[in-house]
């Protein structure tokens, strides 16, 4: 019987892993099925430019893995039971279960309201292309009404500065505004901090700092010091949270249900499953766990390809690298901000700026949009037969890694 592989999520670090899987493993062995809600390729660091209006063409699932041999399933992950080692999920068939012998999780993340009242009535996203499509549909209608209008961004994290800076070049008929919590950049070399105020001033995007939001309402922003901020259109981007069925499965989660694993990707509480991206609570180098973002995708999910080929064809599991070099921040079509990190991942004095700086984030949207296009490209040919037994050394190092670790991972 074939050893049964199964992936949730075909985001950036589902789709990565599975089409790499797929390289490397006999298929005499095994059989990889990658679960899926949807039947795009969802770009997800470019919804915040499908929202201010830009076209971008989302790639089917169906042509990205053509030619590996996986198998896609559309449908919607329900529950994961891990002792029974099956996956439920519902399509418009009905759905039914999955079984598998090695789960590889990666459903990623969504927008969180934060229990802030209003939200999710009156706000809008980018977390996912249906929500920026309602935002773009939104913005659509207040410029085709020829009179302006006000929109409202709350988050100061990259998608917030990221979303009001594009609305704001490609909008400039909308009156645009970004709430911070603290102060602007906060996470940013001085220098950075300076070119990013430039660019709000440039664009007439007006920065409320130290600001928090108490409520969200159909034609207004309520704040905590009481001021009232007329808004068309709300966007939230203060945080990201994941999905609850990992909690609800019994594996081991933090407070805010990612999946504690190991240095290698894997459960601390279950040996046969994989977490990668946004899913998945990891360490990085530093001693830091990962930040939610699309390099923590290719990081962890770069360790779980090594991990899981090394496991099931008995050879020597290697640690690849979990280090942060740099955060890059679009600021519009034709600026941007590459802000160098020391290895603690805080913001060193070196900055680069302006069309530099945004040329240079062009460039890796799309060497992510072509390496998850093309998953296999790359990847030695030689298909790998498995090993009689699993590496037993590395749930051996889970044990370990797990008595020493786990007070840590969930502080």
């Amino acid at each position: 019987m074939k050893h049964r592989i199964v992936v949730l999520g075909a985001g950036y670090a589902g789709a990565y892993v599975a089409g790499n899987l797929a390289r490397r493993l006999s298929p005499e062995d095994t059989e990889i099925t990658v679960v899926n809600a949807v039947p795009d390729f969802v770009e997800r660091l470019r919804l915040h430019q499908l929202a201010a209006g830009r076209e971008i063409e989302a790639q089917k699932l169906a042509d990205v893995f053509a030619g590996t041999g996986i198998r896609l399933r559309v449908a919607r992950v329900t529950a994961v039971d891990p002792e029974r080692q099956v996956v439920a999920v519902a399509d418009a068939d009905g759905g039914g279960e999955l079984g598998y012998d090695t789960l590889l999780y990666a459903l990623g993340s969504h927008g969180d309201d934060c229990g802030v009242p209003g939200v999710a009535e009156y706000a809008f996203d980018v977390a996912g292309r249906p929500s920026a499509l309602r935002l773009r549909e939104r913005l659509d209608s207040l410029g085709r009404r020829g009179e302006g209008g006000s929109v409202v961004v709350v988050g100061d994290g990259l998608t917030g500065i990221e979303t009001a800076t594009e609305i704001a070049e490609s909008r400039p008929g909308l009156s645009v505004a970004l709430v911070a919590r603290g102060e602007l950049g906060a996470r940013l070399s001085a220098g950075a901090r300076g070119h990013l105020r430039q660019a709000c001033d440039r664009l007439s995007i007006t920065v409320l700092e130290h600001t928090s939001v108490e409520a969200v309402e159909a034609t207004r922003v309520l704040c905590a010091d009481g001021t009232a901020l007329a808004s068309d259109a709300t966007v939230w981007t203060a945080g990201f949270a994941v999905s609850p069925i990992a909690a609800a499965s019994g594996l081991e989660v933090t407070e805010n249900g990612q999946i504690v694993v190991d240095r290698i990707m894997r459960s601390v509480s279950h040996p046969n499953v994989y977490a990668v991206g946004d899913s998945a609570y990891a360490l990085g180098d530093n001693g830091r766990p990962l930040p939610m973002s699309c390099a923590s995708a290719g990081f962890t999910g770069g360790q779980a390809i090594a991990a899981i080929v090394g496991r099931l064809t008995g050879r020597k599991i290697a640690n690849t690298k979990l280090v942060y070099s740099y955060n890059h921040i679009s600021l519009g079509r034709r600026d941007g901000i590459l802000q160098m990190v020391d290895d603690e991942g805080q913001a060193k004095p070196k900055y680069v700026g302006g069309r530099k700086a945004a040329r240079v984030k062009a460039g890796i949207l799309k060497v992510s949009l072509w390496a998850n296009s093309h998953p296999t490209f790359g990847v030695p040919k030689r298909k790998r037969r498995l090993a009689a037994a699993p590496d037993v050394s590395a749930e051996k190092a889970i044990v370990d890694w797990h008595q020493t670790s786990s007070s840590k991972a969930v502080a």
